[in-house]
């Protein structure tokens, strides 16, 4: 399977779009990837090239938090952290927007809506499953967390299938914090798949099959 990759701008923001090859009579995944923290897009693709997907449009934003020396971040950590969260769920529907009309524009049909991440990425998609405007078909979490959620926030119910994996030997998220947000999720109503594993804060080639059988099961 070959992905044709392209940079666009979308809203004066980097994006690297990816194309594989797209069936008319089928429902095109949309699967948006969140680098993490302090990071770019293109170390996001590294991890997101190794997913083999079909029929699917892979879209790998810059984030909207300049973290200096060319890196890019979610929100801020921080006494402002709310306000940056909703700053970001903000952001995102923006950029959901943008990447349905580019969809749309080569099949004429919506998209099934699709996100993950790794480590802030991970938070980002899980935190959008949980607040954002678009509901989701489906979002996973490796190394993921939630953060401060705004006091505004206005939980959605989209019952959005769930994966999320997180790493016992994790150095950087507890496990408990993972374990945590993935219950909060649960709890919302959303259907969620738990994977606990001997990992420490990366993405492993068993987590990326884990992905993509998830991704590729419709």
């Amino acid at each position: 399977m070959t992905v044709h990759y392209k940079n666009a701008q979308w809203n004066h923001k980097k994006v690297i779009i990816g194309e594989s090859e797209l069936k008319s009579n089928q429902p095109t995944q949309l699967l948006i990837g969140f680098h993490g923290a302090d990071s770019t897009p293109e170390n996001m693709l590294i991890h997101g090239n190794k997913l083999k997907l079909d029929n699917t449009v892979f879209v790998y934003p810059e984030g909207p938090t300049n973290a200096g020396d060319g890196l890019w971040s979610w929100w801020q950590d921080g006494p402002r952290q709310k306000e940056a969260v909703s700053h970001f769920l903000d952001y995102t529907a923006q950029m959901v927007n943008e990447a349905q009309r580019h969809v749309k524009e080569l099949t004429n049909h919506d998209p099934k809506i699709c996100m993950w991440g790794f480590s802030q990425g991970g938070a980002a998609a899980l935190v959008y499953s949980l607040l954002g405007s678009y509901p989701l078909h489906k979002a996973a979490s490796v190394c993921g967390f939630l953060p401060e959620i705004p006091d505004n926030g206005s939980k959605q119910a989209h019952n959005t299938s769930i994966l999320g994996i997180y790493g016992l030997n994790d150095e950087v998220i507890p496990s408990f914090l993972a374990e945590h947000a993935l219950d909060e999720l649960e709890a919302q109503g959303h259907f969620l798949t738990k994977k606990e594993t001997p990992q420490s804060h990366e993405v492993s080639a068993d987590n990326i099959a884990d992905l993509t059988r998830f991704f590729e099961s419709g």
